[in-house]
């Protein structure tokens, strides 16, 4: 085997085959947008420009394309070079007949920011488990006695006090009402339910409505303004009118459009109130991007491109009135001497500064409480439960003697994590394996079977062994695949649900993209080195495999392909790329590779651009099934990727339509889109982004990468989009050498978070 030349691509090339022909990729999303899920409204409308200063009259028309949504400059014309540098390729003749202009290459308007049911929906779910135990940091001050207490306690505290100051007689506090009866164990949950929405009166949301008609607002926010402020909301918008930032989807110029119609000259740019929204919404669109905390410098430099006057008193103010929360996780101890040395001691270095990170409760305590959970289990006499386990390999071995244990791998590795669930259940104990996707699920079934299979969602919703007497799932052993795409607050969720004793095996692929919430939970566990780790052996399969293994360690070499498995097929143009790209799904892996069509994904970089998802399912549609739209956009037999909550991707096909809503078919489960969901949720499948197709996989892919992909590639988006394929990848190869420059020297951008420190803090690095 030969590495490529520099600009070159790996596998067949064109000239090899008429047969194999392969299309263009689109632009990715920008860096900073790392959850490209369908309908996210943090994602597909998430803000990318600087704010002007509150005299700026920030109105409610579309909120511009997003980093993934907006096309790039159309790619380079007639002469640009049809093939990378070095390879001596040449164009794929297109099938004899098929001299079609490019289908739909022009990119549509990206449509105004739409908030998004499942955010909503994901918001209330996080309400529910997000508060899973007081702040930590409160225990470095000092208590009071009798000032944590409520309720009971607190009513009881005051008797004795009352007795023993003789205020009372203590005759006077016998003979009260009965106990309450012990509250019996949480019942097993059931099938999973929509969040229900605040109760909001039509009297508030009438009053909303006025409020937000005075500040040139659209009255159809007024759900919105409502669910995220409460009964008061118009109260509160109108004595501040920057909460308005509050609800997902407004943008900071906005806001402050909103604020000058309602303040008039009382509006400032350096107003207190919009100074303590901008630090919260600052925040939470870091989360968005994957942080779980910013530096104080980051905040207030992004307060400084707001016009903000004086962002370090802004930060602080935001501090005191407890918009946000403080850390400094890692703090070293100070150096101290066991002898005076006296007066020729030598002076102690001063020590090194220790960055201030700013965050939000709710991630905050996600991450402390994540802490906290996975500690419990490490710390879990696992070795005493009894439990004679058969003889395995390494990974069995060590999860038989630990509590936590993290194993990585590529899609080989699989099998050895579903085997620890077999060896489990052979050694006597629950056991179950959980998957991100219900394709990583079904994937999953066929080597542990049905029945001790989930997806991690289906395990938090009621999905699977039940709950003990405690509330904590029936299990001895969890086997976690897919790990690296758990954000901090499912897995938070997760750890807490787990009983004492119970083994956790966090199991994954590193080199993928990171998870589309908040947080990179897999790589700080890796990174803190707190339990055991066991690194997989086992090579991907085939030629697929050896490509993408390569490029996990920033190789892109080219690979002895026999039966056509790699194909790269050079173009000049977006529109190329996509006439290409129909032509492979529906003619050439048919014809030569013998994969139907219904087998074959198209991945892509953006939604937007002019081989985005939209402009390619545009026109694999008309070429694969045309039709009207006439339920909502789509038609029966229709491919869609329905998005059912931020990060989690639905693949189906349309069925029909009612007044309910749309009907899918997804792999034999009938599933139901709310009407009210459609538009917000649910897009065209033929095409999906590497997000979108993260854990998931198909015999065929169709990587589509144009020349204006070239900013939007890293190592970790080409080792996830390339990935997806089993048996066959054709890559629509547009980007010359900025391919193999981004798999040897871009990696993804960095994520601030606090786990690594904090597990730190509880535990002791492994040996």
């Amino acid at each position: 085997m030969t590495a490529l030349p520099q600009g070159s691509a790996p596998g067949s090339t064109a000239d090899e085959s008429a047969e194999a022909e392969v299309a263009p990729e689109t632009a990715q999303a920008s860096a900073d947008a790392q959850a490209d899920t369908v309908g996210d409204p943090a994602v597909d409308g998430a803000e990318t420009t600087t704010g002007e200063a509150p005299g700026h009259e920030g109105g409610f028309g579309p909120a511009g394309e997003s980093a993934e949504d907006a096309g790039a400059t159309e790619p380079v014309g007639d002469g640009a070079t049809t093939s990378p540098a070095g390879t001596g390729t040449t164009e794929a003749p297109a099938p004899e007949g098929d001299t079609g202009s490019p289908e739909a290459a022009g990119a549509a308007d990206a449509k105004a920011s739409e908030i998004s049911e499942a955010a909503a929906e994901l918001a209330a779910q996080r309400e529910l488990r997000a508060r899973i135990e007081q702040r930590k940091a409160e225990k470095e001050a000092p208590i009071a006695a009798g000032t944590k207490l409520s309720g009971q306690a607190a009513d009881l505290l005051a008797a004795v006090r009352a007795v023993e100051s003789g205020e009372k007689s203590g005759a006077a506090f016998f003979g009260g009402p009965p106990p309450a009866p012990r509250k019996p164990a949480p019942a097993r949950p059931g099938a999973p339910q929509p969040a229900p929405a605040p109760a909001v009166s039509a009297e508030a949301l009438g009053s909303v409505r006025d409020v937000l008609t005075r500040g040139g607002a659209p009255e159809t926010l007024a759900a919105q303004v409502a669910g995220a402020l409460g009964e008061q909301a118009a109260e509160r918008l109108g004595a501040d009118p920057w909460q308005l930032l509050a609800v997902p989807g407004v943008r900071p110029e906005q806001a402050d459009g909103f604020a000058r119609a309602l303040l008039g000259a009382e509006c400032r740019p350096d107003d207190e109130r919009r100074s303590a929204a901008l630090v919260g919404w600052i925040l939470e669109q870091a989360a968005v991007q994957g942080h779980t905390a910013l530096s104080a410098d980051d905040v207030r430099k992004a307060l400084a491109g707001r016009s903000v006057p004086d962002p370090d008193e802004a930060v602080q103010q935001a501090i005191a009135e407890g918009v946000v929360l403080v850390f400094q996780d890692g703090l070293a101890d100070e150096p101290t001497s066991e002898e005076d040395d006296g007066a020729g001691a030598e002076a102690a270095e001063p020590a090194e500064p220790v960055e201030v990170l700013l965050g939000l409760d709710r991630y905050a305590l996600a991450e402390e409480s994540l802490a906290d959970g996975l500690a419990r289990l490490l710390n879990s006499p696992v070795r005493e439960d009894g439990s004679i386990w058969p003889e395995g390999g390494e990974l069995v071995r060590a999860v038989a003697g630990s509590g936590l244990v993290a194993h990585t791998g590529g899609e080989a590795a699989r099998a050895e994590s579903a085997a620890v669930v077999t060896a489990a259940a052979a050694a006597g104990l629950r056991a179950a394996g959980a998957a991100h996707t219900a394709d990583g699920r079904r994937r999953l079934a066929e080597l542990t079977g049905p029945l001790a299979a989930f997806t991690v969602a289906g395990l938090l919703s009621g999905e699977g062994p039940g709950r003990d007497a405690n509330g904590a799932l029936a299990l001895d052993v969890l086997v976690v695949q897919d790990a690296p795409q758990l954000d901090v607050e499912t897995a938070a969720a997760l750890v807490e649900s787990l009983p004492d004793g119970c083994r956790l095996v966090l199991s994954g692929d590193p080199g993928v993209l990171g998870p589309a919430g908040a947080g990179l939970v897999f790589h700080d566990v890796l990174a803190a080195r707190v339990c055991p780790l066991v690194s997989s052996r086992l090579p991907d399969a085939g030629p697929v495999g050896e490509l993408v293994s390569g490029i996990g360690i920033g190789e892109l070499n080219q690979v002895e392909a026999p039966g056509k498995e790699v194909v790269i097929v050079p173009v000049r143009d977006a529109g190329e790329a996509v006439h290409r790209c129909v032509q492979l799904l529906a003619d050439s892996i048919p014809r030569a590779i013998g994969i139907p069509a219904e087998q074959t994904q198209v991945v892509t970089v953006g939604h937007g651009g002019s081989a985005g998802t939209r402009a390619l399912n545009a026109a694999l549609k008309q070429r694969l099934n045309p039709g009207p739209g006439r339920f909502g956009g789509f038609d029966p037999a229709d491919r869609v990727a329905y998005a059912q909550a931020p990060g989690r991707t639905v693949m189906g096909t349309v069925v029909g339509a009612d007044a309910e809503g749309l009907r899918l078919d997804c792999a034999g489960t009938p599933v139901l889109v709310p009407k009210e969901r459609v538009e917000s949720a649910l897009r065209h499948g033929w095409a999906l982004t590497a997000h979108q197709a993260i854990g998931m996989r198909w015999p065929a892919v169709v990587a589509v990468l144009p020349g204006d992909a070239a900013q939007g590639l890293n190592r970790a988006w080409v080792y996830t989009a390339f990935g997806r394929a089993e048996r066959h990848l054709s890559v629509v190869h547009g980007v010359d050498q900025a391919l193999p420059r981004a798999v040897a020297e871009i990696l993804p951008a960095p994520r601030t978070t606090r786990l690594t420190p904090l597990l730190h803090g509880l535990l002791k690095i492994a040996e």
